[in-house]
């Protein structure tokens, strides 16, 4: 059996999806509030995850493979194969801020974000000193209560931005749903998963090669 972790919520959904393109149906995702689940055939499992902790589940050979956006890859830098794109959950990461704000001839900056990681490579690349302010949730609150003079986030339709009078300033990286494997898993079960994979990577992708 191949076992599957993904991160819960509209990459899962969308995964299904594209699972079903190739003739792997989760009859019952959508009628139960359980974790792991079978196909129909009963030879792939899907286990839902918190985003964040997806690489980690397939890092550790918990799961064979996952889909993971690849922020959390840059990020988290998990030792996994990372594959090829997928055409789903599809956003930037962006720096934010007060519309006028400016990044340019800056020597310092205050970012408020999730990403730090992702943040302090973009700043160090622009030669700027960054102070980062971790943040796991409504990261748009900081330059709000001038703790920070920006934020680095996920940005998808950029409502939540504009609602609280921010806006982007930078794009960063485009970000896309990436196909990991576990490294012993791929050999271990290469016949397995070879069909699989090329059954994904015979659709529709996007994202960077």
């Amino acid at each position: 059996m191949i076992k599957i972790a993904l991160a819960k919520g509209r990459v899962a959904s969308e995964a299904v999806k594209l699972f079903k393109e190739i003739g792997i149906e989760f009859s019952d995702y959508d009628m139960n509030r359980k974790l792991i689940l079978r196909d129909s055939s009963n030879q792939v499992e899907i286990v839902l995850v918190k985003p964040s902790d997806t690489p980690i589940y397939v890092e550790n050979g918990v799961c064979d493979c996952g889909i993971v956006g690849k922020d959390i890859l840059l990020e988290d830098n998990p030792d996994v194969y990372r594959l090829f794109p997928l055409n789903i959950g599809k956003c930037k990461m962006c720096v934010c801020g007060f519309k006028g704000e400016r990044i340019e001839g800056r020597k310092t900056i205050t970012a408020a974000s999730k990403f730090t990681n992702i943040a302090k490579n973009y700043f160090d690349s622009l030669g700027i000193k960054s102070k980062l302010i971790k943040l796991n949730g409504s990261v748009e609150l900081a330059p709000l209560l001038n703790m920070s003079d920006v934020i680095v986030d996920i940005v998808e339709t950029g409502t939540t931005l504009r609602e609280n009078g921010l806006d982007v300033l930078r794009e960063i990286e485009d970000i896309y749903s990436v196909f990991i494997v576990n490294k012993a898993s791929l050999k271990m079960k290469h016949s397995k998963l070879k069909p699989f994979m090329n059954q994904l990577k015979k659709l529709k992708l996007g994202g960077e090669k």
